[in-house]
């Protein structure tokens, strides 16, 4: 919300009703209802008067029946537009809603890793569920409701005036005292509001990163910390709770005396004039007062109420539209395709930094030529999978070039380039779905006797057939009902149904199984085979016989050439690095040297 005094933040509500307005017959509709609620629902005490004063009062027992009869026909049109009135109140919300959730995830969608790797995914995750209920609650709860409630109290007010003036002044010497009391109760709730909505997103984050690492919290005995840390976070969250609270054991009480200070001068005034002959006020018009005051005073209780309804949707839908406003893109100008790309890579000049000042890569240059098989090493740290991910441009490189076949990866078209590159991860990431979805990504191009094709050549087909299930075995939320090995063997298959042109495997063999070790190698020579290929391993056995190893050390390429070529180099870095790992087995690992 607008950090100004303004209760209802204006350019934010205009921008909520752009998305209400698509649904204009249904906004419509609601509107009619609303008045008609108001009609009806004012009508009944007015009825009960006439009941009183021109029939009860005068002994036409005989004609009562026809005012009954229209009360009650009174009563089943309030019931039915209530109905009506609540429920597509409800259903606009749903579509309101719906339309602006679909838009802010199709935004998430677009946004860099750098954002990714900067916010919480709790806070992303409030932003999608919890906020978009709140707004529906606008719709549902706060603000037609308010509308009606509104119609409701103009309407009384008139007819209180057109019947009784004098009676009418006892009600409003009490009204300006619970309107200021109502106001400062809006205006508290505002700030009371923010501050619930900000640490439940804190404690949604809180909740949702402990719960994902909980074998870290376990493994190095961080439960009691983490509790007691949850503890603080749950204190602040319902002390901005209890203010909530506390605001509204202050009004409700004062608004129910106001009421009842209301009905005690109607009673007194009312039978004092009918007492003294007053001929404008009869036994029927109090009646008709004590019920039109509740329908006053009422009205501004669940004002009150609906407000803060009202107020919770305008925070949650100022948090929402605050992340689709947020430009954190990488910009896609190329419109150059990438269909025919044959695999050469270039990199020129390349420097990048994820935070300023902090360089990560350091004028990278090198080519690869097209099938080519080359592995980048290096300690952690070293630039390794930055390089991967300007390749793949997941972050934009802020000097030099990269160039495929030639053309400046800016110049193509973003969707059309990843569709041909195709990148294995150390921690591979399945979805709760069956093994045959996680394969396909739900691609209904790629038929399943070509996933059997695909398993049977790089030979994980009869690990999956041993699964329960075979293809259809459900690996349960990210995967955990497979090994390391397995999920690893599930993304080689993936990559080779892509069939891409460029091929990158990072660090995809550094946690394997050594029951999977034979399995992975084979799968690698098979998806690697007549593609050009990036290989970033840890392993250097794995790489042994790729065609080019480069060397990288704290974001500079330091060495260059074939594993023969670097480890004639006593002082190289990659000598050092093959020595260190080989030491006790160098006898068997030099056998690719003859």
């Amino acid at each position: 919300m607008s950090k100004n005094s303004n209760l209802l933040d204006v350019k934010l509500f205009k921008r909520l009703m752009g998305y209400v307005l698509i649904y204009k017959s249904t906004f419509i509709f609601v509107a009619i209802s609303a008045i008609l609620i108001s009609i009806f629902s004012t009508l009944t005490p007015y009825l009960i008067k006439i009941a009183v004063d021109d029939y009860l009062s005068l002994g036409r027992y005989d004609d009562f029946i026809f005012v009954i009869c229209f009360m009650l026909l009174n009563l089943v049109l309030t019931v039915i537009f209530m109905f009506l009135f609540s429920y597509y109140a409800n259903l606009l919300g749903q579509n309101v809603v719906y339309d602006i959730r679909i838009k802010l995830f199709k935004h998430i969608l677009d946004f860099k890793m750098g954002y990714f790797d900067k916010s919480s995914v709790g806070r992303l995750v409030t932003r999608a569920v919890n906020d978009m209920e709140t707004i529906a609650s606008i719709f549902s709860q706060g603000l037609f409701m308010i509308v009606a409630d509104l119609l409701q109290m103009l309407l009384v007010i008139f007819v209180m005036l057109f019947l009784s003036w004098k009676l009418s002044l006892t009600i409003f010497i009490v009204l300006p005292f619970i309107l200021f009391a109502t106001r400062q109760f809006q205006k508290s709730m505002k700030v009371a509001f923010n501050e619930v909505r900000s640490e439940v997103a804190n404690l949604n984050s809180f909740v949702q990163e402990r719960l994902t690492g909980m074998k870290i919290v376990q493994l190095f005995n961080r439960e009691k910390i983490e509790y007691e840390n949850f503890e603080k976070i749950n204190e602040k969250h319902k002390k901005a709770w209890l203010k909530t609270v506390w605001y509204n054991s202050i009004f409700f009480p004062i608004a129910e005396l106001s009421t009842s200070i209301t009905v005690g001068l109607i009673v007194w005034y009312g039978g004092l004039s009918v007492v003294l002959k007053d001929t404008e006020i009869t036994l029927g018009i109090i009646f008709l007062f004590i019920q039109l005051s509740q329908m006053l005073f009422r009205p501004l209780r669940q004002i009150a109420d609906k407000f803060n309804t009202l107020q919770m949707g305008m925070v949650a839908a100022n948090r929402v539209f605050k992340l689709m406003d947020t430009e954190s893109k990488i910009s896609n100008n190329g419109k150059l395709s990438a269909d025919s790309l044959t695999g050469n890579i270039e990199f020129k000049n390349i420097e990048f930094s994820y935070n300023k000042g902090e360089k990560v890569l350091k004028d990278i240059s090198f080519n690869v030529k097209s099938g080519e098989k080359i592995a980048i090493v290096g300690a952690t740290g070293s630039g390794k999978t930055t390089i991967v991910n300007l390749l793949t441009r997941f972050y934009d490189t802020r000097n030099g070039s990269i160039k495929l076949d030639k053309i400046n990866i800016k110049e193509m078209d973003i969707f059309s380039l990843r569709s041909k590159i195709a990148l294995v991860l150390q921690d591979v990431f399945l979805f709760a779905d069956t093994l045959l979805n996680n394969i396909t990504l739900w691609d209904k191009s790629i038929s399943f006797d070509q996933i059997i094709n695909a398993a049977k050549k790089i030979g994980i087909h009869d690990f999956i057939m041993s699964l329960p299930g075979g293809y259809n075995y459900n690996v349960k939320e990210r995967g955990v009902m497979l090994s390391q090995g397995q999920r690893q063997l599930i993304s080689f298959l993936r990559a080779y149904l892509k069939n891409p042109s460029i091929l990158i495997l990072d660090e995809a063999t550094s946690s394997i199984d050594s029951n999977s070790e034979e399995l992975i190698q084979n799968a690698i020579l098979k998806i690697t085979e007549n593609k050009t290929s990036i290989i970033i391993a840890h392993r250097l056995s794995t790489i042994l016989n790729s065609d080019r190893i480069l060397v990288m050390d704290s974001g500079c390429l330091v060495e260059s050439g074939t594993h023969k070529e670097l480890i004639k180099n006593d002082k190289g870095y990659y000598r050092n690095l093959y020595e260190i790992q080989f030491k006790k087995s160098e006898a068997k690992l030099v056998q690719p040297l003859s």
